[in-house]
């Protein structure tokens, strides 16, 4: 009896605990169902909160491009409906109403207005983003809110900061340096948390690199290496350089970018690269939104107009003007915002040319230019006897080749003589005999000095929100930004990209802070939020790595000299820096290998150093946010 009692004890025991088991496994199921069920609500929230933000944003740039003004607290929607009744009878409020509510959050359709989006290769006027690059920008926002999470800065996704990365100019060293800059963001988890990459000059030359290889910022130790073998290798061919030169003349609009493209760009990254740049995009692209930036030369020389161009992957335009073309019919020649011929897309190697062509002074680049076209068709005669000798077995009269090199060197005495204002009637009349068409259409550029002369995408159109000067000429020319500033700030303080940060890395020659202090100044002139610029004096020869401005209403901006006494152990003395500064020249022979990863070691010091100070400055973008 006992024992059986004993048994059932047990057994009791035994169904007990299978009980409490199940009893907190239900518990524990039941307070992961409401751990669940509080962020659901939570993440409701937030997503409430933003519609809301995004419908009054929407309501907001609705009203402004009717020319009405409002204030953050206005009800938008009322004031619309208080400027209806005094136009609208009564028995029809509530129908115009309804109509009102839908057009002020989506927007309306443009017969000749303000903002036209009339399609595939035509023109669009208005202060908004491409339609694709909005979409990019909510897919990229879950990519920074994750990676700011895994940082532990934690926020709501309304408190998500946008974050724009600036490359400078700098010919090679901008190039180099900002790889080694990209790949330290990288290692040190921040390169997720950018929004927008943005360059002028040398730093597009990186950007072409990179985005040749889709979502580059996942791969981007096996990218750099890739770039590094190619960057140290081998140069393009004289043969294949002259191949693409003779492509690029058949072009309706030929001009010394096509030719510094061919003799000088490829010098420095060792590549014809004729992908595209929409070709590159991919709308699920993991990697920074990518601009490439110019200038408009005639706006530059008159100051009249916008001269700030910016090229992204899907449309090219007047960055403060809101003016744009799909990048892919940018070359293209318009007629009042339609398409009257068709041209092809221009290649990366082009683009590259087009961004990156200053990288000295007229004086310098001419000297030098002439040096490399010499050069060039130095090597091009032995190719050229090959072809002559074909030519010949089919047409005994061909010239002989070694003709078009003393061509070459009477342009180069014709040039010393023009600039030593000595008569060259009889040099003229000598070169116009034998000259071709190539060679007549690179005189031609360089006695007139034609950079980057593309169609006039908005040529002959009539809307009052761009500037006559832009609408006049059938075509425009368009050069390296780093001749009016250095930094690609304008791309990203068009107001509706709405960055709250800017880290600028100024790989510039000269001045560390030029870009800083005149972008500043010159958005005090536009009325554009920026923070003010204090330069203590003796920074100016012995600069540090890392300054942050910061203004009200205006987007922080962190400055990161490239040479400066902290990245070489706090011994860089002012003659030491002018030693960096002329080993790499911004007008200086391809680097080696050992020179490259030099110098990304060099950058990169300046993003690991700093790794700490560029967390906070997010913290404190995001805390604002949150405040506000």
């Amino acid at each position: 009896m006992v024992k059986e009692n004993s048994n059932s004890i047990n057994l009791l025991k035994e169904a007990l605990e299978v009980v409490h088991s199940e009893i907190f496994d239900i518990r524990k199921e039941n307070e992961d169902l409401k751990s669940k069920n509080e962020a659901n609500l939570k993440r409701i929230s937030e997503l409430d909160d933003r519609l809301n933000d995004q419908d009054r944003y929407c309501r907001r740039w609705n009203l402004r491009l009717e020319g009405l003004t409002e204030c953050a607290e206005d009800n938008v929607k009322a004031r619309v409906m208080e400027i209806c009744k005094e136009v609208v009878v009564e028995k029809d409020r509530n129908f115009v109403a309804s109509n009102v509510d839908i057009a002020h959050r989506v927007g309306r359709s443009y017969d000749s207005g303000k903002e036209r989006n009339q399609g595939r290769g035509e023109v669009r006027i208005g202060h908004s983003l491409h339609t694709n690059e909005e979409e990019f920008v909510i897919k990229r926002r879950d990519t920074v809110f994750q990676s700011l999470q895994e940082l532990e800065i934690h926020c709501s996704q309304n408190e998500v900061p946008h974050i724009a990365l600036l490359g400078s100019g700098g010919g090679q060293r901008a190039m180099v340096g900002l790889l080694g800059s990209l790949v330290e963001l990288d290692k040190a988890g921040l390169l997720d948390c950018i929004l927008y990459l943005s360059g002028v000059s040398g730093s597009t030359w990186c950007m072409a690199s990179l985005y040749k290889e889709p979502d580059w910022s996942t791969k981007l130790d096996t990218v750099k290496d890739k770039i590094i073998k190619r960057l140290s290798g081998p140069e393009v061919s004289w043969g294949d350089a002259y191949a693409k030169l003779k492509k690029y003349h058949k072009k309706d609009n030929f001009s010394l970018t096509d030719v510094w493209a061919v003799m000088v760009v490829t010098e420095y990254v060792k590549e014809i690269d004729e992908q595209k740049l929409t070709d590159q995009w991919d709308q699920l692209s993991k990697d920074p939104f990518p601009i490439y930036t110019a200038i408009d030369k005639q706006c530059k020389q008159k100051k009249d107009g916008d001269p700030w161009f910016e090229i992204s992957p899907h449309e090219a335009g007047y960055s403060l003007t809101g003016a744009f073309v799909e990048t892919s019919s940018f070359c293209s020649q318009f007629d009042n915002g339609s398409k009257k011929k068709e041209q092809p897309e221009m290649d990366m190697l082009y683009l590259q040319a087009l961004c990156g062509s200053a990288l000295a002074d007229k004086d310098e680049i001419f000297k030098s230019f002439w040096e490399r076209i010499k050069e060039f068709f130095q090597h091009l005669i032995p190719i050229k006897e090959m072809n002559t000798l074909e030519r010949k077995s089919e047409d005994p009269k061909a010239p002989p080749e070694e003709m078009y090199y003393q061509v070459l060197m009477d342009l180069v005495d014709m040039t010393v003589s023009v600039l030593n204002g000595e008569d060259t009637s009889e040099l003229d009349q000598s070169i116009r005999k034998s000259l071709n068409d190539l060679f007549l259409s690179i005189c031609t550029c360089m006695a007139k000095w034609i950079w980057g002369r593309n169609y006039n995408f908005l040529h002959k159109m009539r809307d009052e929100a761009v500037p006559a000067a832009l609408l006049e000429s059938e075509t425009r020319d368009y050069e390296d930004a780093g001749l009016l500033l250095n930094s690609p700030y304008f791309s990203v303080l068009r107001e509706e990209r709405n960055i709250d940060l800017i880290i600028s890395l100024d790989y510039s020659d000269g001045d560390p802070f030029m870009t800083v202090r005149e972008t500043a100044e010159m958005c005090k002139k536009l009325n554009i939020p920026f923070p003010e610029v204090n330069i203590p004096c003796e920074d100016v020869k012995k600069p540090k790595d890392f300054y942050v401005f910061e203004g009200q209403n205006a987007p922080t901006v962190i400055h990161i000299p490239l040479f400066n006494v902290v990245n070489s152990g706090g011994k860089l003395r002012f003659y030491d820096v002018e030693t960096w500064r002329k080993k790499y020249a911004t007008f200086h022979h391809a680097y080696k290998a050992e020179m490259i990863t030099d110098l990304m070691e060099f950058a990169g010091k300046n993003i690991s150093n700093n790794r700490e100070k560029l967390l906070e400055q997010i913290r404190v973008v995001v805390g604002r946010k949150g405040h506000n």
